[in-house]
């Protein structure tokens, strides 16, 4: 990797850590003096707060990786060809402006990896700062946080993972705390470390299974359980998958279903992301601000990202009932100066102390019961676990002499509806390859879908900037 790549990556790192209070004293301005982080347990927290925040910024989940760009690679919206989004509704991922960003996503998770392995190279060079519990809650957490972006870009950026060859060239998997090139792995030995990195999370934050006060939402016991069900059914290991999601359903009450009423009556404060819910999320400052730039109803047409009425109503199946569609209150509304609905599912609420404002959900309880439907040999069981999120999103339970071929409809249907503005809809149509889904720019019709289409090509510059042996 050539000189220029690697200061980048430190100017990168730099910030991350800097961002955050400023607790970081810069002397030589090409160098990365970490070690002055760790003098004081407040620097550890503001440390590890740091690589929240950077997770947390608009390139990564707090915009790009959740509202945005798989949202429109999934034909989530009629995005007009005027749009600066145009060019990913088409995959035209060799488009300059397209690949700029692809390349951002790729070196901004790729500094935060590296940032998560400098704060626990620092932890090992500072014993003492921390109770064994806290430096175990941090350690959990960093190699959680480490696990979810390198598959977060194995999923964009690697190869058809169960419907092609899983032993393809895919992505390097970064454990150094140092900025030196690391080889491009085989797919499954990517799943293998990220598998890992997990199970090690899983033992640190064993005892963190009561989520004291500043825990939720954060990377603890049960986010770990969550992602590791995610991963397993990505890699097609049914069985893993099902065992962790039923860690997050067996704990049901610890994430309580969103209450209608959240919905339907509250008019001042409605919890439209379903707050309770959420094992995972991110916190963005700017969130509304993005909400007015992406989605707000005072945008003209052509720089709206807004899905035609016709085939909204026939995602969720002409009921108004649904939690997450259409309604006086509900997350798809038509404002007074648009024929067609828009997103309100992030819009401003005026009581700016809740505890879910500028959220970003990445986990929910709702995947860990789809997950289940999936991966439960009994089927009428899988419908079982289908029919209690619909249940609870204010719709019917399933019949349960569902065909294999219904019930697989159904599952699709679902993460359809639940996922809006959450990033994973594209990765369940790519983990499936599937190969027409439904077109963001007709009422009717389907759009085909090819592995071209699924894989993000890595970024050229990462390619450029490496022998040829590492290649």
């Amino acid at each position: 990797m050539k000189n220029n790549l690697s200061f980048m990556i430190i100017i990168a790192v730099v910030a991350m850590f800097s961002s955050c209070k400023k607790f970081l004293d810069l002397k030589p301005e090409d160098q990365l003096l970490e070690e002055q982080v760790f003098s004081s347990k407040q620097n550890i927290d503001a440390a590890m707060n740091g690589l929240y925040v950077r997770i947390s910024a608009n390139n990564l989940y707090g915009e790009t990786l959740t509202l945005t760009v798989p949202e429109v690679m999934a034909q989530r919206f009629n995005v007009n060809p005027q749009h600066d989004m145009a060019r990913y509704a088409t995959h035209a991922y060799t488009d300059g402006v397209v690949a700029n960003r692809m390349a951002n996503i790729w070196s901004s998770a790729y500094s935060v990896v590296l940032g998560v392995n400098v704060f626990m190279d620092r932890l090992n060079q500072s014993p003492g700062l921390l109770s064994t519990k806290a430096d175990s809650l941090y350690r959990g957490e960093a190699l959680a946080m480490r696990a979810m972006l390198h598959f977060d870009m194995l999923r964009l950026f690697g190869p058809m993972y169960l419907s092609a060859d899983s032993t393809a060239k895919s992505i390097p998997y970064c454990k150094q705390s140092d900025v030196s090139v690391q080889p491009f792995l085989a797919a499954n030995e990517v799943m293998s470390h990220i598998a890992g990195d997990l199970r090690a999370a899983e033992l640190l934050l064993e005892n963190d299974k009561a989520m004291e006060a500043g825990r939720k939402y954060k990377f603890n016991y049960y986010a770990v359980k969550a992602l590791q069900a995610r991963v397993n059914l990505y890699r097609g290991n049914k069985p893993e998958a099902l065992e962790a999601a039923k860690v997050i359903i067996d704990n049901d009450s610890k994430f309580p279903w969103s209450s209608p009423s959240n919905i339907l009556v509250e008019r001042i404060n409605p919890d439209l992301i379903f707050s309770s819910e959420i094992i995972l999320g991110v916190y963005n400052s700017e969130l509304y601000e993005r909400f007015q730039k992406l989605f707000s109803g005072d945008l003209a047409d052509r720089n709206i990202l807004a899905p035609l009425e016709a085939r909204l109503i026939s995602t969720f199946e002409s009921n108004t009932s649904d939690l997450r569609g259409h309604g006086p209150n509900q997350l798809w509304r038509r404002p007074g100066t648009k024929s067609y609905m828009t997103f309100f599912k992030h819009v401003d609420i005026d009581d700016k102390g809740r505890a879910y404002r500028n959220t970003i959900a990445l986990l929910r309880k709702s995947e860990m019961y789809y997950i289940a439907a999936e991966c439960e040999p009994d089927k009428v069981k899988g419908i079982e676990y289908l029919s209690t999120v619909r249940l609870n999103r204010n719709i019917a339970a399933l019949a349960p002499t569902l065909t294999d071929a219904q019930f697989k409809t159904e599952i699709q249907k679902e993460y359809v509806k639940e996922f809006f503005g959450e990033g994973q809809l594209f990765f369940y149509f790519k983990r499936n390859n599937v190969t027409s889904i439904p077109a963001g720019t007709v009422a009717i019709g389907n759009t085909s879908m090819t592995p071209v289409k699924y894989i993000v090509p890595i970024p050229q510059a990462e390619i450029s900037n490496r022998n040829e042996s590492d290649k």
